[in-house]
């Protein structure tokens, strides 16, 4: 059995892992920053590119997943255990997914669009519709909100293993670079 995850796989999984949690907290800054000022259009589109990069980044972690597939937990691991691991990492690819793909296409239906880091425009390509925007726009913010719990659970569970010294945590911990 494999003991610890690749280099690329632990590089993947930390990289996108800071991302990840910076892009959830700048999203949840931005609802200080006051509607129709310039600030909020100039850190609303930061926000939008940068989650543009990110999703194609994970698209490529999950690429390596699906070539690579994942280490088999141990045996001393309870079934239900390993369905849950499963079933959740399953769920954090979902959400990882959903958040970028609303978010991009949320902003293809209203009037403004993606000016990708402020520079370059992307029209947007949909209608400008409020109910579609919504809608869209909602389910970006709950699947967010629904990673970040995931996330929370997946740090907790890593940690637990970590305090345990079962070898688990180790696999994706070892030094990535």
């Amino acid at each position: 059995m494999q003991a610890t995850y690749d280099r690329t796989a632990r590089l993947l999984h930390w990289t996108i892992a800071a991302l990840l949690l910076a892009q959830l907290f700048f999203g949840w800054w931005l609802g200080d920053i006051p509607r129709g000022t310039p600030a909020r259009g100039y850190w609303v589109n930061l926000h939008k590119s940068t989650g543009l990069l990110l999703g194609l980044l994970i698209l490529v972690r999950i690429v390596w997943r699906l070539r690579h597939g994942a280490l088999a937990l141990p045996d001393f691991v309870p079934r239900w255990q390993r369905t849950l691991a499963s079933a959740s990492h399953h769920l954090l690819y979902v959400l990882m997914l959903i958040v970028p793909v609303a978010g991009y296409l949320a902003s293809n239906f209203s009037r403004h669009g993606v000016k990708f880091f402020n520079v370059l425009i992307l029209p947007p390509w949909g209608s400008d519709d409020k109910q579609i925007y919504t809608l869209l726009n909602q389910t970006h913010k709950v699947a967010a909100l629904l990673l970040l719990i995931l996330v929370v659970l997946h740090v907790a569970a890593a940690l637990m293993h970590g305090l345990r010294r079962d070898g688990i945590f180790s696999r994706m911990w070892k030094r990535p670079f």
